[in-house]
């Protein structure tokens, strides 16, 4: 009787976390929505593809739009967990090559089959949960995530050297910049009263005070905010009409497999915080869902979508499990993603300033794989799965211009991402390099992302 009591009980303070009413759901999403740092991806796919101002501020516009629509349909109807979709880092240097060589409509056309293929792959085929149960354990997420914070770190430090401005005039910037979001990251992570949610606007606040900093220096221009209308509905295609090559679908085609590994993470972080399981039925749903994201997304442009982490912590912090609050995001972003005024402010913030943010979320991408490999027995075969993985990704990063041109567009396109050529140096050498039985035990799925 006693126990049953206590399982209604147990039942009841379950029922009651999960509800929540309109105004909260929506206050919530907002708080999930400003957790994201979403529009920091798509402002640096701009600066690769040297895009002016508005062309940037389309960018990061489209790509709102697109990450609600896709935590829409992930929440609300394909996995059914509060998972919010953000665009992902991984496949930047990969697009920014494809984007620069073929031109906006092959990077655009190239992200539409690599999107099917996951759907697919979750329903109807549902082999999806297979492929992640056998081919992603932590010593491969962990290794990915590593080589996605250190492959893109000396795009972010280049950019900060050639940024528009003396060199000393940048690097003040960006010391300033990194200053802030390093004390606000540290303060949030230490403190036991309410300054701790300072954490969450870290990068906000580093972002306005580094551009606060830069229009001492005029380098700081907002002319093109006042131009720029309060709302706008979404155009399909807005950078040009897709096209199908070859060799950009294939290299997505494994760019998506990578993003999958990431997001993988973030599913079991929620499934953790939130006490689900995730059965096969739900891995294979929410590749369904991420695949239909990307695919509508892609329609937008912009990068494909994966599962933020970070969310996962907001919950934690709440206790709020419920999907509402993650659905009433997706729709505040649809609705910012039609503001094109609000866009141009975010896409003035000058490069120096961006970049140097880019800089230090580098070091906490590369730091939050090393916490997933940790939990791996370091043998000598996978430290030879770790380190060779990582020195694959900086012969592709640190690749002469002069050789890596002289080179067939596919593995032009290839090379060009350290991601890519680090990740799939990952899976083939976990793959082929035998392991004693004792050091496989550890078979649990990764719950660290890099978001």
């Amino acid at each position: 009787m006693e126990s049953t009591a206590r399982k209604l009980e147990t039942e009841e303070v379950k029922v009651e976390k999960t509800q929540v009413s309109t105004m909260q759901s929506i206050f919530l999403g907002l708080q999930h929505v400003l957790a994201m740092d979403l529009f920091i991806p798509p402002i640096i796919l701009a600066g690769l593809l040297s895009f002016s101002v508005p062309d940037s501020a389309l960018l990061i516009q489209m790509t709102f739009i697109a990450c609600g629509l896709a935590t829409i349909i992930q929440a609300g109807f394909a996995m059914k967990l509060p998972v919010m979709q953000g665009p992902s880092f991984v496949p930047l240097s990969a697009l920014a090559a494809i984007g620069t060589t073929s031109g906006i409509g092959a990077m655009i056309g190239s992200l539409i089959p690599g999107a099917l293929l996951i759907a697919v792959l979750g329903y109807p085929l549902r082999v999806f949960s297979k492929v992640v149960r056998k081919f992603i354990p932590p010593i491969v997420a962990g290794t990915v995530i590593v080589v996605v914070g250190i492959s893109l770190m000396p795009s972010a430090i280049n950019s900060i050297y050639t940024a528009q401005g003396s060199f000393g005039t940048n690097m003040l910037v960006a010391l300033i910049t990194a200053a802030v979001l390093i004390f606000c990251m540290y303060v949030g992570e230490k403190a036991k009263t309410k300054l701790k949610y300072i954490k969450v606007a870290a990068v906000i606040f580093s972002l306005g005070i580094g551009s606060i900093t830069a229009s001492f220096f005029g380098l700081v221009d907002f002319s093109s905010v006042g131009t720029a209308s309060w709302f706008q509905m979404p155009s399909i295609f807005a950078f040009g009409t897709p096209k199908f090559e070859l060799d950009a679908i294939l290299i997505m085609l494994s760019i998506y497999f990578i993003v999958t590994i990431e997001t993988t993470g973030t599913w079991f972080t929620v499934g953790k915080v939130t006490e689900e399981e995730l059965t096969d039925k739900r891995l294979n749903g929410g590749a369904f869902g991420e695949g239909l994201g990307c695919f509508v997304g892609s329609f937008f442009g912009g990068t494909p979508v994966t599962g933020y982490s970070s969310n996962a912590g907001i919950i934690a912090i709440t206790g709020v499990k419920s999907r509402k609050p993650i659905i009433a995001g997706g729709v505040i972003l649809l609705v910012l993603g039609m503001m094109p005024k609000l866009m141009n402010v975010i896409a003035s913030i000058p490069s120096v300033v961006i970049n140097s943010v880019f800089a230090i979320l580098c070091v906490v991408i590369m730091m939050n794989g090393f916490k997933v490999i940790k939990e791996v027995p370091f043998t000598e075969r996978n430290m030879l799965v770790i380190g060779v993985s990582i020195m694959a990704a900086m012969f592709a990063v640190l690749m002469p211009a002069d050789i890596l041109s002289g080179l067939p567009s596919l593995v032009t396109y290839f090379i060009s991402s350290g991601t890519a050529t680090g990740a799939i140096t990952a899976l083939v050498l976990n793959l082929v390099l035998p392991q004693k039985r004792e050091d496989s035990s550890l078979v649990s799925n990764p719950s660290v992302n890099l978001n």
